[in-house]
């Protein structure tokens, strides 16, 4: 089983972080809520308070298989100001462990240097800050170590996307018959 934390900031959108977060525990994956601000209760751009697993201090990335960055905003810009958070993310890409980023949080990555010669989708607005990334208007998109997702409307797909890339397919279409999804 694999350890995946997801980072929650101030202002994240709601249904793009806990879709990830139910799809994973209901497949028996061990999923981490981080907050990445003082406190253990995040704030979601629509004003709904969710209570954390830990903060960012007490993960332990060499334990981590997996991190997840939620959109909203301001969330996206939050996690992207956070430079604790964004020194971890550059060491997970450079040894190829996986990192996943939905609506406009794939901007973060495009930002960093990440995307170069990837595919990769995220939020339309955002699809310019993709740098260097093979834009595609898939719900979600696997390249590699890089996860990224289009938006809340994908969430359902971005969480099965994950799910692939650390079960296989036939988990994911498992789970996706499970939840009655048909994508």
């Amino acid at each position: 089983m694999s350890k995946t934390a997801i980072f929650f900031a101030t202002g994240y959108e709601e249904i793009e972080a806990l879709t990830v977060v139910d799809i994973l525990r209901r497949a028996g994956e061990e999923i981490t809520m981080v907050s990445i601000t003082n406190g253990r209760s995040v704030t979601s751009s629509h004003g709904v308070e969710v209570t954390m697993d830990k903060v960012l201090s007490e993960v332990n990335f060499d334990e981590t298989d997996v991190i997840v960055l939620p959109g909203g905003m301001p969330g996206t810009k939050n996690l992207e100001a956070c430079e604790a958070l964004m020194e971890q993310l550059d060491a997970f890409v450079k040894a190829g462990k996986t990192v996943a980023a939905v609506c406009a949080a794939p901007s973060i990555l495009g930002h960093r240097g990440h995307l170069k010669g990837k595919k990769a989708c995220s939020f339309p607005d955002m699809e310019s800050q993709l740098e260097g990334a093979d834009v595609k208007q898939e719900p979600a998109v696997i390249d590699g170590n890089i996860i990224t997702g289009r938006g809340m409307g994908a969430a359902i797909p971005f969480g099965l996307a994950i799910l692939e890339k650390l079960q296989g397919k036939e988990a994911a279409d498992a789970m996706a018959a499970k939840i009655v999804y048909r994508g």
